[in-house]
Order: structure tokens, then sequence, then C-alpha cells
């Protein structure tokens, strides 16, 4: 039996969500909470890796006795989480830090994998071109220091419309990435503004490249601006090169907003 959880997070504070030897990880916290919780030592794997200041509203990670636990106590494999799922999350927040919570989660079989049987993931980045900074927003939006005008939003829609199918994406890849194959299917791709002024962006793939949807981001913003035009995407794309895109937007307006699997999940909310 293995437990996935779906987790919220403020990447803020720490160096992304995988464990690294010279930074504090979302992996780590999470692992020794959910070995304090259990009384067992456990094992967290991700749906995926979130560099240094990325947030997640719906990140996925799998937790299981670690293989030193099994030999020593086989019994503990199966059924060995004893606290109702609906009130996990009350129980893990002894253990979290105000910037990490659990929102929902379920059992899943032995043979689940949380990153490997992912059948799409959207992401979010949240802009904000409001005049002034809003200090509830900071760290968790880009601030950009000049408005974009209606007529530049409606460009950088037309942009997003443009960015979908499967294709190579090596334009929107930062340079020394080592991936081989950087084709990826991008089902939808949007840019609005919200209610509350924000402009989010919406892509959702079946996978994504070394920061990708921040060069992505970077590109629609200088489209708005008047540094490209819609109608370059198409070519920015088929250039297949770094240098033909636009900036890379920072990290902290983007999130990690939702994950598909090729099985349902059955999901138990918190009571």
């Amino acid at each position: 039996m293995k437990l996935l959880l779906k987790i919220m997070y403020d990447g803020t504070a720490y160096c992304g969500f995988q464990s690294q030897k010279n930074g504090r990880s979302v992996q780590e916290i999470l692992t020794k909470a959910m070995s304090a919780l259990t009384g067992m030592e456990c094992t967290v794997t991700g749906c995926s890796r979130t560099d240094a200041g990325v947030h997640a509203l719906g990140f996925c990670a799998a937790v299981y006795p670690a293989a030193a636990v099994v030999p020593a106590n086989p019994g503990k494999t199966e059924n060995w989480l004893t606290i109702p799922l609906e009130r996990l999350h009350r129980a893990a927040d002894k253990f979290l830090p105000p910037d990490i919570s659990i929102c929902a989660a379920a059992v899943m079989d032995d043979s689940f994998h949380p990153r490997y049987d992912v059948a799409s993931k959207e992401y979010i980045y949240k802009i904000s071109d409001t005049p002034y900074r809003n200090p509830f927003t900071a760290g968790r939006v880009w601030q950009l220091k000049k408005p974009i005008s209606e007529d530049g939003l409606r460009q950088m829609s037309l942009a997003a419309e443009k960015i979908h199918g499967y294709r190579d994406y090596s334009s929107f890849m930062a340079a020394g990435s080592k991936i081989v194959d950087a084709r990826r299917n991008v089902y939808r791709c949007t840019a609005a503004r919200e209610p509350d002024g924000i402009i989010t962006l919406r892509i959702s793939a079946d996978g994504f490249l070394y920061n990708m949807v921040r060069i992505i981001t970077g590109t629609l913003v200088d489209t708005a601006y008047g540094t490209f035009s819609p109608d370059e995407t198409d070519r920015i794309i088929e250039a297949k090169d770094r240098s033909a895109a636009g900036r890379t937007a920072p990290a902290c307006g983007l999130y990690l907003n939702e994950v598909t699997y090729h099985q349902p999940i059955q999901w138990v909310d918190p009571k």
C-alpha cells in the first residue's frame, strides 16, 4: 500500500521539492513529518521536481515505508497507516511548518508511481502589473514595472493560443539542460486577466522542460510589450533555439496547479 498526498506549499523558503545537499527542500520536510507521524521511517516520492521559489497548489507525493523498514516489520507494509484519511491533514499539521499543507489523500497500490503514472500537469503563472507593489502578493507573483495595456494583453493571449500540440519546444528550454528529446504535447496555453486584476497564464501538457513555463511566460510578456508579435510564435518554436525566445520569468509567480493520472484517483477530502 502507498499513500498518495495532494499538498500545497509556498516554495519561497525552499530550494525546490527535491532533496538537495545544499538547501532545505519540501521533500525533506515532508519525509520527516510523515516518519514522525507514522512512527516508522518513510520514503516520499514526488510527482515532479520544482525549482527554488516555485509554489504548488496541487502537488502529488507518494508515501510508503522505507525499504529498511520492510524486512524488519513485514506486517506493516499493508494497511500501515492507522489514521483515517479524512483526518490525516490535522494529524500531519503537528509536524509540518505553516507553509506546507496536506489538502487530500488517497490509498494506492504498491505498483503506483507518482511521477511515471502522470498523464498531464497544469502550471499557472501569476503576474501583477499594478503601478504599486502589493506587499501581500510579494514572492507569489511577478510584479512588472510597467502595466500591460488591453491591446498588449490581447496580443499576449493570441500568442499563447499558438503554443499547443506535439512539438519540439527546445526554444523554451533553459540552456544547459541534459534533456535529449525536447518534444512535448502541450494541450492548452491561455493568458487572461482575472477579476482581481492578476494576469494568469495556464498551461497544461504531458510534461515540461527545464524552465519551460517560465520562458514561455517571459516570451508572452515580451509579446505584450511589443518585442514580438503573436505571428512570430511559430517561428520561435520552430527555431528550436533558446535565443529565439524571450526572457525567463522569475520563479515566484509559478505554481504547479494540478496533476492528472492515467487512472482515476479516489481522493478523500479533509474533514
